[in-house]
């Protein structure tokens, strides 16, 4: 018995969980491995089929897994999409409505214009054209506000051609290539821009400051009408700009008792360095013809004939003056001058 109880007192007991290699091992192992994957993967390219093939396994499952999320969110959306439809409708109703109005009463004016402008014989005298452009790269001057645009002479852009975007004028174009042209910017100090204030009609020339992107109005006293917030729009009298174009916004005028003037800050309305694409804008004036020129004016015929009724017409008053009682008995037009010998006869 003592001998059998040593047995049983020599044996161990077994383990509650069998346990393999050790944790570093097994961490060095599985490293090793997925390095080794995902080496050969990008030299040979191989699991991505395999990837594939296994997405196309899988994607049933994730339509179940996400089948009542997307439940969710579809009953929400079209709950919340029909209500938002319907005030969208209502909204655009009410715009359509407003829209139609404005149309009839610019269709009257536009014929009021037309009508006024047939009875005083006064035709437009300025034509526009415009040409899309795509901003190429920016000047390589730093000390100067300047891009270049894919468009130039052989697209027919000449120098001086205004250069807009979407909210504004942005720069003038100032040098023409072949295939492309230098833009100057409205905030480069060498470039100036006749404008006019939008809520008196107050016209000025816009400078370019040249470091903050900003436009001086200089020279303008300090009683000036113009306050903060007031808009500035080309007033067209250069024959470069067209009319009516945003150019920038009043932010901030500063006045000092030893200076007469005020010092006005303008920010630019359009983008002066955010979009890429831009319109090219060239104005022509329209040169009347010779052929109108001699339409409005008299031949040379009616001239000669008016010189010589004026001058039938003088002694014809002063006969009229010395008889009156001939002048009262016949018409003047009874006296011709194909009769000169007539008034010499009554004499």
């Amino acid at each position: 018995m003592a001998g059998y109880h040593q047995n049983l007192d020599q044996q161990q007991a077994p383990a509650f969980f069998a346990r393999g290699p050790s944790p570093l091992a097994r961490l060095a192992f599985f490293s090793a491995l997925s390095l080794a994957l995902m080496a050969t993967d990008s030299r040979l390219q191989y699991l991505g089929s395999l990837r594939e093939h296994l997405m196309v396994v899988l994607q049933p499952l994730q339509l179940i897994a996400n089948a009542p999320s997307m439940l969710y969110e579809s009953t929400n959306e079209y709950f919340s999409t029909h209500h938002r439809l319907l005030n969208e409708n209502q909204l655009l109703r009410k715009q359509a409505l407003i829209q139609a109005i404005s149309l009839q009463k610019m269709k009257t004016l536009q014929l009021e214009n037309t009508n006024l402008r047939e009875l005083l014989q006064a035709n437009q005298s300025l034509e526009e054209f415009s040409q899309l452009g795509e901003i190429l790269h920016v000047g390589r001057d730093p000390f100067t506000k300047k891009i270049i645009v894919n468009r130039g002479s052989v697209h027919h852009v000449v120098e001086g051609a205004a250069v807009v975007d979407a909210k504004g004028v942005i720069g003038q174009v100032t040098r023409t290539y072949p295939a492309s042209s230098e833009v100057t910017l409205i905030t480069d100090k060498s470039l100036t821009i006749p404008i006019q204030i939008e809520r008196n009609g107050l016209r000025a020339i816009a400078f370019g400051h040249g470091r903050d992107n900003t436009l001086d109005l200089p020279f303008l006293p300090a009683n000036v009408d113009i306050k903060p917030g007031d808009k500035l729009i080309t007033s067209g009298i250069d024959g470069i700009y067209p009319k009516g174009l945003a150019v920038a916004t009043v932010t901030n005028i500063q006045t000092t008792p030893d200076s007469p003037f005020a010092r006005i800050i303008c920010v630019p309305t359009g983008g002066i360095e955010n979009h890429k694409q831009v319109l090219l804008v060239s104005i022509s004036q329209l040169v009347s013809t010779n052929s109108s020129v001699s339409t409005n004016q008299p031949p040379e015929n009616t001239d000669t004939s008016v010189t010589t009724a004026e001058t039938v017409k003088a002694p014809l008053m002063k006969a009229s003056g010395q008889h009156k009682k001939i002048t009262n008995s016949a018409p003047v037009t009874a006296i011709d001058s194909s009769t000169p010998n007539k008034p010499n006869a009554q004499d």
